[in-house]
């Protein structure tokens, strides 16, 4: 029996819903940095976060779905679980390089706002 389709179906909605998480929390918590480094302009601040919002929703999203193929043949739950762990292993990765990369630019951003 061939579970690829399986693993499919079981590695979109997990890292769609990781990078949900993640982009929410980020959109929540990251509108402060924003307000402070565009001095109290609360219409501008929550438009670059938006934008930001759907830049990390593109990237994240889209690289999940380019890296979908799982490149072999799978015939056990366990060759399952095991390739899914890396794939999904590998999206918490580049969401959480996302997450500092967002971190430094909004401090680098509120450093030269302060200057």
């Amino acid at each position: 029996m061939n579970y690829n389709i399986l693993s499919y179906l079981l590695y979109l909605p997990i890292t769609i819903c990781l990078t949900v998480w993640v982009a929410n929390t980020l959109f929540k918590n990251g509108k402060v940095f924003l307000v402070d480094i565009f001095h109290g302009n609360e219409e501008l601040s929550n438009s670059v976060n938006r934008l930001l919002l759907v830049g990390f929703y593109l990237i994240n999203i889209g690289y999940a779905v380019y890296t979908l193929q799982i490149g072999s043949e799978l015939y056990s739950i366990q060759l399952v679980i095991e390739r899914l762990s890396l794939k999904i292993g590998a999206i918490l990765l580049i969401l959480g390089g996302m997450h500092f990369f967002n971190l430094l630019v909004f401090f680098k951003l509120r450093a030269r706002a302060q200057r």
